[in-house]
């Protein structure tokens, strides 16, 4: 696990950049992506940039259940927001928040990652330790599914809603095991709510308790954190 450190918000999102850019020139097809605050740099920076995803597919960590895709809160209507409209993929998959059916949803979606595996992973973090929507307790062998969303992070996402009576309280989330089969994993992380995850993900003990600690057990992670999140030296 490579942890890399900067000053600003912007400078870590180029770094995160050009990372992407050089998977691309390395002939990398299929991106895993994320959503929320964390990311929203890294895709104006994309958005401004040359970067060509027009032969690459894209797959999305996650999407609240009971949101159609043209809910203003949707992730697919974020993801097209931030960035599909200004650089589109040759094919988006996200999960489909309006399907009552939660087997065959995460059926569908698990063969979707199944035909297409993922080269580089991007993700953030929950001040609880979560990655996707896989929440303290989730297990390192679970697959796409639908989550129930703690108190916390319901209380983190509720400002992004007009009251918290709006946020869904469930969401369907790719699993721990579907985030450890990507080649690369870019995990970006901001400010000092964000400082006890990213040091007991690096430092602390590879626990279900703490579901992003699993990535210490991944071959190619690079943490791209600003100074207020930055774990302390081991």
């Amino acid at each position: 696990m490579e942890v890399k450190v900067f000053d600003s918000v912007t400078e870590a999102s180029r770094e995160a950049l050009e990372l992407f850019q050089s998977a691309l020139n390395d002939g990398a097809k299929t991106f895993g992506l994320a959503t929320g605050s964390t990311p929203e740099k890294l895709y104006e920076l994309m958005r401004g940039s040359s970067i060509d995803f027009s032969q690459a597919t894209s797959i999305n960590l996650d999407e609240y259940y009971g949101l159609a895709s043209d809910h203003p809160q949707s992730y697919n209507y974020y993801m097209h927001k931030q960035l599909f409209d200004a650089k589109p993929f040759a094919k988006n998959y996200l999960p489909d928040g309006t399907n009552e059916n939660p087997q065959e949803e995460r059926d569908r979606y698990n063969q979707i990652i199944a035909d297409n595996p993922i080269d580089l992973q991007l993700l953030g973090i929950g001040e609880n330790g979560h990655v996707g929507f896989n929440e303290p307790g989730s297990s390192f062998d679970s697959h796409t599914r639908l989550v129930d969303l703690t108190d916390s992070t319901i209380q983190a996402n509720k400002r992004f809603f007009d009251s918290e009576a709006d946020v869904p309280k469930q969401a369907y989330s790719m699993g721990l095991a579907d985030i450890m089969s990507a080649d690369q994993v870019i995990l970006m992380a901001f400010g000092a709510k964000k400082a006890w995850a990213v040091n007991q993900m690096v430092n602390g003990p590879v626990t279900e308790d703490v579901p992003a600690s699993i990535l210490q057990k991944h071959d190619n992670v690079v943490v791209i954190v600003d100074r207020e999140a930055a774990p302390k030296e081991s």
